[in-house]
This record gives C-alpha cells, sequence and structure tokens, in this order.
C-alpha cells in the first residue's frame, strides 16, 4: 500500500471515530438529559450547564505528549492571543445560549420531537455558511434544505397530539420555539467554528480542536453558571436530589453521565469541523435522526404517529440528498489530484 494511500485511509479512519463520538454522545446526552426530567429534575439551569462543563474529561489527552508538543507548519503565523481570546468568549457564549434553548426545548417536547426539529439545522448552517465561509448551493443541497424545512413544518401541525403529560399548550410551544432557535444558534456556531479555524487559527494539529473544545466550553460554564446562580435554581439541588425517583445516587450519576455526553458529542462536532466543513458536521449529527426517535420510543415509549414518521423519511432523505452532494465533492477532488500528480514537472 501507498504513502498516500495510508494516509488517505487513517483520515477517514479518524473522522469515522469523530463521526461516532457526534452520533452517540449526542443520542446518549438527549436521553440522559430526559431522563432528568423525567424522574423528577425541574431546573432548566441545570441541564443547560450540563452540555457544557464536561471539558475537564478532555484534560488527560490535552496534556499528552503528542498533543502540548505538536508539529507546528513553519509557514503557519500564530494569531494574536487578544484575537483568539475574542474567538473563543463569542463561540462560548454562543453554545451557551444553545445549551439553553435546548434545555427548554427537552423539558417541553418528547425527545423524538426535539431530534427531528433539529434537522433543521443543517438549514441554518448552510445558510450561515453561505456568508461565513462562501458555501456553494447545488441542487443536491438545495433539495436537502427544502426537504428538512418541510420536515420541521409537518411537526407544528402535528404539536397538538404530542404534548407530554402536564405541559401545557402554551409550554409546548415555547419548547418548539427554543428548540428552533437551538438549532439555529447551533448552525451558526458550526459555521462561526469553521470560520475560526481557517482565518484566525490555521492549525493543522490536533491541539487546535482541543484549544477551541476546552476554551469555548470554559466561557460557556461561567455563562451558564451566572445564569444558574442568579436564577436561584442552586437552591432546588438538595429537594432534587432527596426526591429524585431514582434515588440520590441515580441523580448524580444522571447528572455526570450527562454532562460527558455532552462533551463527547461536541468534541466530536468539533473535530468534524475542523478535518471537513461545518455542513459535514451537521450532515453526520443528521445521521442520529434516526436513531434518536428509536431510542426514544424504547426507553420513553415516545409515540411514533403517522406524521412524525413522514417527518423522520423526509429529514432523512435530506441528510442522503446532502451525504450525495459530499461524495460528489470528494471524487471530484480525488479526479483533480490524480490528474495534477500524472502532470510531468517542468
Amino acid at each position: 500500500m501507498s504513502k498516500p494511500a495510508e494516509n488517505y485511509m487513517t483520515k477517514w479512519l479518524r473522522i469515522a471515530a469523530y463521526a461516532v463520538s457526534a452520533v452517540c454522545g449526542g443520542t446518549a446526552a438527549l436521553l440522559l438529559t430526559r431522563l432528568y426530567y423525567e424522574k423528577g429534575g425541574t431546573s432548566k439551569w441545570v441541564a443547560t450547564i450540563l452540555q457544557v462543563v464536561g471539558f475537564p474529561i478532555l484534560l488527560p489527552c490535552y496534556l499528552h505528549k503528542s498533543i502540548t508538543n505538536p508539529n507546528p507548519n513553519p509557514n503557519t503565523t500564530k494569531p494574536a492571543l487578544p484575537v483568539l481570546v475574542l474567538v473563543y468568549v463569542y463561540l462560548g457564549l454562543l453554545i451557551a445560549a444553545n445549551a439553553f434553548f435546548y434545555s427548554v426545548g427537552l423539558e417541553y417536547l418528547p425527545v423524538s420531537t426535539v431530534s427531528l426539529i433539529s434537522a433543521s439545522q443543517l438549514a441554518f448552517n448552510a445558510f450561515f455558511s453561505y456568508f461565513l465561509n462562501s458555501q456553494k448551493f447545488t441542487p443536491f443541497i438545495i433539495n436537502s434544505l427544502l426537504l428538512l424545512t418541510i420536515s420541521s413544518v409537518l411537526l407544528v401541525a402535528n404539536q397538538g397530539n404530542e404534548r407530554p403529560n402536564g405541559v401545557s399548550e402554551g409550554k409546548y410551544i415555547l419548547g418548539f420555539v427554543c428548540t428552533v432557535l437551538g438549532t439555529a444558534t447551533y448552525g451558526l456556531s458550526l459555521a462561526s467554528q469553521q470560520l475560526a479555524f481557517r482565518k484566525v487559527i490555521k492549525s493543522e494539529s490536533l491541539r487546535a480542536v482541543m484549544d477551541l473544545v476546552i476554551y469555548q466550553s470554559l466561557v460557556a460554564s461561567v455563562a451558564t453558571s451566572v445564569g444558574f446562580f442568579a436564577s436561584g435554581d442552586w437552591k432546588l439541588l438538595g429537594n432534587e436530589m432527596n426526591t429524585y425517583t431514582l434515588g440520590s445516587v441515580s441523580y448524580v450519576m444522571t447528572l455526570v453521565w450527562t454532562a460527558i455526553a455532552w462533551q463527547v458529542s461536541i468534541f466530536g462536532g468539533v473535530a468534524l469541523v475542523f478535518e471537513l466543513s461545518a455542513l459535514f458536521a451537521n450532515v453526520i449529527g443528521g445521521l442520529g435522526l434516526p436513531i434518536n426517535p428509536i431510542a426514544a420510543m424504547v426507553v420513553f415509549h415516545d409515540k411514533m404517529n403517522g406524521v412524525k414518521g413522514i417527518s423522520m423519511v423526509l429529514a432523512i432523505c435530506g441528510v442522503a440528498s446532502y451525504a450525495y452532494q459530499q461524495y460528489i465533492d470528494d471524487q471530484t477532488l480525488i479526479a483533480e489530484n490524480r490528474v495534477e500528480s500524472e502532470v510531468p514537472e517542468a
């Protein structure tokens, strides 16, 4: 096997590992967050903090010799510290807002509905990528956006029959709106991360990914902690632990594993942005669409009626349409590289 083939295979094995982290981590995090609410959790701010506070689990890898002593590209200019700080603060505040919106959505909506609405994040990400990263729109990408939009619109018509027990129509609508806002901020954050990697950070090492994940999560943790203490929700933790249906130990373990699952998902997503693009990271996240509703049916007995089933099929078709465009782009790039390699040097 030639060296280029080995590098190509290594790259895609690495991308596959990041994809598994993003999909499996996201699915586990959604289910655990819903479990927190189902079994007695009431704080939106606790659920929000859990989405960003798990970054310390990355520190052992971050401090590893291969990460702390990367082989830098001599032609790369190191960005100024104030610029990096502004980038991390901006991205951290974005994911803090995203975490809060999703927490409200998961409190008032079934997991399967949240998952399907989240399919629209591809449309938001395409919109932001067009302006921030000069994303080109092809017929397959446009088709993907249309299918995902129709998928989300169908859920609005279905809202009356899908409210969880004890959730009023007003709270259901609030949950729907917040979930849509969450998908929008997530799409913006991915597009912004891609812009930061290409225009500011300009690094080809894993250290750049770890830096971005850890520092943006640190900023988001501080921001959400301010909301947590300002709202007074910290006073409710003792009562929540004592009244949690599964017991106090399970309460603590639910919080810990939720934080870990979210961080695994975030790392996988940021790494995919670094390796390829923000839109590709969104497509991989879309692979969780058929997994999340099915898992929610098994764990929480969510209903999968006809409207939701059609919505899920449309969402999957939309993701597949974009994935096919990615395949076409890859084949074109491979062909161009082959032609360049066959041209003899002067």
